[in-house]
């Protein structure tokens, strides 16, 4: 047992130089998949750019970025939520992954043009569309119903964004620049955002979705010599992996899933408790709870080979405020989300992490993975570098696929979080 702690004790302590010692692009591993998501709307408010994901070193540390997030309309085809971000913004010099500023008339621009640039600087990385979303799922289900309408979604999506095929501008301007698919359903068979429409044979539709995918994809790959990928983001909860996944069947179709490995808990609830730890702590309220073994293990159990399953973890933090009861702010009463940038009771890592200078104190979990900060008042759970190397060791051990994060915009200017995973990957 005190082995134990001290082996868990020097992977924090390991954790709090790994930034600086985080090995090059050339030194990493390559196995791994290092899976990142970059939001569309992040441009706006966040200020967020592609060029900053080159600027800070996590480009050429990442295997793929996640495009988020292209809807499935009420038509049941593909479509742009935003079709200013995705090709007609220009960005200026100083905002442009390759510092030379859009100028007007050039055949495409936006976050697409800003991908091959990103493209050509790291030509190892890999860029695939996020079909759906929280709030672009509504019509995943009429749309997976039927053979015509899974064919036909299907080749609305590799038209629009494989092909290139952008309304208004030259056919086939943005081919080359989208190398996959990424399927974010969120949910089959089971509730995700208000409004979605549920069927109880999504389960066995979600797999032909994915097999119709699959097969255009080759097709189209054989014509271009080339592998498109197909992923899909999938759930946590037992319950929602019963409800709309074939698991023994559905990978036949995936290169890999990225598993959903945070929400455990947040400010939905009245009493604090951890978003993403590793094991079920000590002490916790809910029997069964949720934890990133349980998640895992539950996918194992199903059928799903190991090596396709790619961990999910936070860039961010949930909280709350009004916390009440004492000692480290665990488990506790609170009486709301904490306030944030963005509101909500969620709040970056790149803004936690300043708050232990602001009267937080850090705690750990070494034992079960995971971290959270407590002023007295305000509670956040969260993961750090620490939290993420530890978590990296487990991908490792357990010979899982590799980690996804959610999201880019949420780390530091270095990349802290990004080096962390990609130093143990």
């Amino acid at each position: 047992m005190r082995g134990l702690s001290r082996r868990l004790v020097a992977v924090a302590a390991a954790a709090a130089s790994v930034v600086a010692a985080a090995p090059s692009p050339a030194q990493a591993h390559t196995s791994s998949k290092k899976v990142a998501y970059f939001t569309q709307w992040g441009i706006y408010g966040r200020d967020f750019q592609l060029a900053d994901v080159q600027t800070s070193g996590a480009a050429a540390r990442l295997t793929h970025i996640n495009y988020a997030f292209g809807p499935v309309t009420a038509d049941g085809v593909c479509a742009s939520a935003d079709p200013w971000a995705d090709w007609q913004t220009p960005f200026s010099a100083e905002n442009s992954v390759d510092g030379v500023a859009d100028v007007a008339g050039q055949p495409i621009s936006g976050n697409l043009n800003q991908f091959a640039e990103l493209k050509r600087k790291n030509p190892k990385l890999r860029v695939l569309i996020s079909l759906g979303g929280w709030s672009g799922s509504a019509y995943f289900s009429d749309a997976a119903l039927t053979d015509a309408s899974r064919k036909k979604l299907v080749s609305s999506c590799i038209d629009l964004w494989i092909k290139g095929n952008l309304p208004g501008l030259t056919p086939g301007v943005a081919a080359g620049i989208i190398d996959g698919i990424d399927l974010d359903w969120e949910w089959p068979g089971s509730s995700g955002n208000a409004g979605n429409i549920i069927r109880p044979e999504d389960k066995q539709n979600f797999t032909l979705l994915a097999a119709e995918f699959r097969a255009q994809l080759d097709r189209l790959g054989r014509s271009a010599r080339k592998h498109y990928e197909l992923t899909a983001f999938v759930p946590a909860a037992p319950a929602k992996i019963e409800a709309g996944f074939e698991v023994n069947k559905v990978f036949k179709y995936l290169d890999f899933a990225t598993v959903q490995g945070y929400d455990f808990h947040g400010t939905w609830e009245a009493v604090t408790n951890q978003q993403s730890a590793l094991r079920v702590p000590a002490g916790a309220p809910d029997n069964p709870d949720f934890s990133v073994e349980n998640t895992i293990n539950a996918w194992i159990a199903g059928g799903a080979p190991k090596k396709k399953l790619v961990l999910g973890v936070p860039y961010y933090g949930q909280g709350w405020t009004g916390v009440s009861g004492g000692g480290d702010g665990l488990f506790q009463p609170a009486t709301g989300p904490a306030p944030s940038v963005f509101g909500g009771g969620t709040e970056d890592y790149k803004t936690l992490k300043n708050l232990p200078a602001q009267g937080y104190t850090v705690h750990r979990d070494l034992r079960n993975g995971h971290a959270w900060l407590f002023d007295g008042t305000t509670f956040w759970t969260y993961d750090d570098p620490a939290v993420l190397l530890q978590k990296s060791l487990y991908i490792r051990a357990k010979g899982l696929g590799g980690a996804m994060m959610w999201s880019l915009d949420g780390d530091d200017s270095r990349a802290s979080l990004t080096k962390a995973i990609t130093a143990a990957l």
